[in-house]
């Protein structure tokens, strides 16, 4: 027999119909998986043990003066203060106390080792911080700031988690408190030794300086243009002086020749017109005739005597010593004169010797001339103008001797400032260093002294408690009810995966069963379209096993009943309260 074409195009897509086929085969097995994951769920929210859980909210209030009056030395943001303030918290040191102090975990402190513990207390500890949207008062751009953080702890009692959630709580604010001040107190501390540091710095660089300024002896770059001004003032003064020299000099030449050709002393003249010599002039021909008389006379003679006695008197008058030089050149005269007339007349000719006679008289005055000389002869002039002039001549004389010193002077001063210009250049360097230095040094001096006057205001708004601070708004407080686990979600998940697992079964089921039960099977198998279709029909076995199914089905049926009524006792209203409200709406009493 053919098959018809009808058999080629014939629909393998699983309808309805096949649908419940599978479930009303499988429905054993469906039942069986769903009642298998729905107690799994069941025993596992009855028997999780609960967890509660309480909490504190801890507000992050600004500082109570205005931050454009005094600023905060403490820079960082609240999320990483708080992140430092959890760090130090959560040591190992801080709590291990506080698991001492509340004897936490005691079944697992006898058998876990101390690692194992904290990190347990660490998990149970919740910190979390709350943001919000606002407003950078720097950049005026909406931003998220920390606002509040929260503190949570896990227990499996209600009064152990609000304790240990407490001392958590004054752990974080006391530790903030703390950590504020060590950090605006170590700021000031760092501050005052960094001033301290800089000057010392600072009076070491100052005495390196007077050295060098000592040893620089006025030769320092910043004296350069006094230096310069000096110098040509100097060289001005000395040019002024150098004329006024000259002039004096021409002065005084002057003055020399006029007072060469004015006589010092005025004759004197008697009523006859006669010529009065003075006591000088007596004295100077008393000894210029004294040799002739010595020579013609012997030394005890009368006129000779006389002679001696009136030229000492007239030295006494005069105070003028004998003339030592007029002498010698009366006796170079003398002497000559001998030795002419000795070779023209002969040496016994009364000329030669009365000329041997005058050589030894005044060789002999000589020697009393040198004995007796101590200063020259002082002549007191007589004549007016001889006098005017050499007043003139000795103060051109005075003026000359103070503006040649004067010169010396000036010359010197320009000479020493010529060096000094000449050694800034070499000195420049040197000196440069030194002065950037310190005024570097003293700049940053005077930064760090201000930052130091803002630190330890910011300190005194951190001790006080006026700065940015954590406020506890909520205090933790005793749980009413297990924060885990929430057990209507354990059951509700339980359900979905019994139905999951019960589909999922029923398909594995099917998938694996190769038993042909529809005539689309037999014809994806023979390639061929049957041409009847004939019913199955039970025996009394089969009746007897479908009895038996059914007993089974009631019986689950009513047990999935009574798990539904003790979930719903557990979970959700009490049965006797359910009851009651029954009755009170039927109007039952």
């Amino acid at each position: 027999m053919s098959i018809p074409q009808e058999t080629s195009a014939l629909n393998t897509t699983p309808n309805l119909h096949e649908f419940l086929n599978i479930f009303h085969r499988r429905r054993t097995l469906i039942l069986l998986v769903m009642m298998c994951f729905v107690g799994l769920s069941t025993t596992a929210a009855i028997v999780w043990s609960p967890t509660f859980k309480s909490t504190a909210t801890i507000l992050i209030e600004e500082q109570e003066v205005p931050a454009e009056l005094v600023h905060s030395t403490i820079t960082s943001y609240a999320d990483q203060r708080i992140e430092m303030i959890k760090q130090q918290v959560m040591s190992r040191p801080s709590l291990w106390k506080v698991v001492e102090q509340y004897d936490l975990y005691p079944e697992m402190r006898k058998e876990s080792p101390t690692e194992g513990i904290i990190k347990r207390f660490i998990k149970d500890i919740e910190v979390e911080v709350i943001n919000a949207d606002v407003i950078d008062k720097r950049t005026q751009h909406a931003t998220k700031a920390t606002i509040a953080f929260t503190v949570s702890y896990n227990s499996r009692t209600a009064e152990t988690a609000q304790r240990v959630a407490n001392e958590l709580t004054s752990l974080f604010l006391g530790e903030n408190l703390k950590s504020r001040e060590r950090q605006a107190q170590e700021t000031t501390t760092f501050l005052k030794q960094e001033a301290e540091s800089l000057a010392a710095h600072i009076e070491e660089v100052e005495a390196k300086l007077a050295t060098f300024k000592q040893r620089a002896a006025g030769a320092l770059p910043e004296l350069m243009p006094l230096n310069l001004q000096m110098m040509n003032q100097s060289d001005r003064e000395l040019m002024d002086l150098d004329q006024q020299i000259r002039s004096l000099e021409e002065r005084k030449s002057y003055l020399d020749g006029e007072l060469a050709t004015i006589k010092p002393n005025t004759p004197i003249l008697s009523v006859t017109g006669e010529r009065i010599l003075d006591s000088v002039e007596r004295l100077r021909g008393l000894r210029a005739e004294y040799p002739g008389v010595a020579a013609n006379l012997s030394s005890d003679h009368p006129d000779v005597i006389k002679m001696k006695q009136e030229i000492s008197a007239l030295e006494r008058e005069t105070g003028a010593n004998p003339e030592t030089e007029e002498v010698a050149k009366q006796l170079i005269d003398a002497r000559a004169r001998q030795a002419t007339l000795a070779d023209r007349l002969g040496e016994n000719h009364p000329d030669v010797l009365q000329t041997q006679r005058t050589i030894v008289a005044l060789e002999r005055e000589l020697r009393r001339i040198g004995t007796g000389a101590g200063n020259k002869p002082m002549q007191r002039p007589e004549n007016p103008a001889y006098i005017n002039i050499q007043a003139q001549l000795n103060s051109v004389n005075s003026s000359l001797q103070a503006l040649k010193t004067s010169r010396t002077t000036v010359k010197q001063r320009l000479q020493d400032y010529a060096k000094r210009i000449e050694r800034t250049p070499v000195l420049e360097p040197d000196y440069l260093t030194l002065a950037r230095d310190r005024d570097t040094s003293s700049q940053k001096y005077q930064d760090i002294r201000s930052r130091l006057l803002e630190a330890k205001v910011s300190e005194g708004l951190e001790v006080q408690r006026k700065g940015e601070r954590f406020s506890l708004i909520d205090p933790p407080g005793l749980p009413e009810s297990p924060e885990k686990p929430n057990r209507k979600a354990i059951v509700l998940l339980g359900v979905i995966l019994a139905m999951a697992g019960g589909a999922g079964a029923a398909a594995l089921a099917e998938h694996l069963d190769h038993s042909i039960r529809t005539p689309e099977q037999l014809v994806r198998v023979t390639q061929a379209f049957p041409l009847a279709v004939i019913p199955y029909m039970p025996n009394k076995a089969d009746v007897g096993r479908a009895l038996r199914r059914r007993g089974r089905i009631r019986m689950a049926g009513l047990g999935a009943v009574a798990v539904l009524l003790l979930l719903c006792h557990l979970f959700w209203t009490p049965l006797d309260v359910i009851w009651f409200a029954t009755l009170r709406k039927f109007g039952v009493e």
